[in-house]
């Protein structure tokens, strides 16, 4: 089953609904980053949280979300945009803990204790920050806190990724559940006891089922429109011209200082891991670059 998200509304309920499956992104991200299995966990879970809420934005706009704990993990980060393109990383990727109960433990991986913080560019002046405490009950659970408190949204949020031996995702996805206004608690509170009845997301996945057939089964009798199917992908907006801007930011001394010091100089992205390098004649023709300006 190849990675998309489905968005559907019920007008009649006042609800709007995402799922997505997103195990080659998991997949991907764990590539890329090495990640140890609950690495690889806490990456999936942040990176299909990112997804199902980039899937909320509206054109050209983006959502940066980073989750801090005290654990040995440290942080996951990872972005997305209204286009389906997600990338992330965990500062400490190799970093490792036991699993409990069978599964990665990404509660203490990461340190229950916690801020979570979610910036939304919107295209206004200024960026939209919102910053809630994180819980001992998962990052999903984290995410679902703040859309309830500090978009003050009545949501619901399910997040999965079941691991092989190895650590890799066999399948990765979740959902997301909103009220539309005028909000009507009632609504929620169903739907959450759905959910509880039902098995949980990846054990529908596991057992075939698309993600919009999974939300029919949640949403029970309420009526709904399946408004669009969005592919997604692990995609980083970095490039060498980006990286050159970074280090012309710098100033000549800096650059004169990593020609004295180093003769050249590589330059990794921490989302993608692609490492761009800059021989000493590249600085150098920066350094020309800077002094024509």
């Amino acid at each position: 089953m190849n990675d998309y998200i489905v968005r559907v509304i019920a007008k009649g309920a006042g609800v709007r609904a995402l799922a997505a499956v997103t195990t080659d992104l998991v997949n991907e991200a764990a590539r890329r980053h090495e990640t140890s299995a609950v690495a690889t966990a806490a990456l999936g879970h942040a990176i299909t949280g990112a997804a199902l809420i980039g899937a909320l934005l509206k054109v050209r706009q983006r959502v940066a979300i980073k989750f801090d704990g005290q654990g040995p993990l440290r942080k996951v980060v990872v972005e997305s945009d209204a286009y389906g393109k997600v990338r992330g990383y965990v500062l400490y990727p190799d970093a490792d803990v036991p699993p409990r109960e069978g599964q990665a433990d990404v509660v203490r991986a990461l340190g229950a204790q916690g801020i979570l913080t979610v910036v939304r560019d919107v295209g206004l002046k200024e960026l939209m920050e919102g910053v809630v405490l994180r819980g001992e009950a998962g990052l999903a659970d984290d995410l679902e806190r703040f859309l309830n408190q500090s978009d003050q949204t009545p949501s619901l949020v399910e997040i999965g990724v079941h691991q092989e031996e190895s650590g890799a995702a066999v399948v990765a996805g979740g959902l997301l559940l909103q009220l539309l206004p005028p909000y009507n608690q009632l609504v929620i509170d169903e739907l959450r006891e759905r959910m509880q009845e039902l098995p949980p997301f990846t054990e529908m996945l596991l057992a075939g089922r698309p993600p919009e057939a999974i939300l029919a089964e949640v949403l029970g009798d309420i009526e709904h429109e399946v408004l669009e199917h969005r592919p997604v992908r692990f995609q980083c907006y970095c490039s060498r011209q980006r990286t050159e801007k970074a280090l012309l930011s710098l100033g000549p001394a800096e650059i004169r200082d990593i020609i004295e010091t180093q003769g050249e100089t590589v330059v990794d992205c921490h989302f993608c891991r692609e490492s761009y390098p800059f021989s000493q004649a590249d600085l150098e023709a920066l350094l020309t670059e800077l002094d024509s300006d």
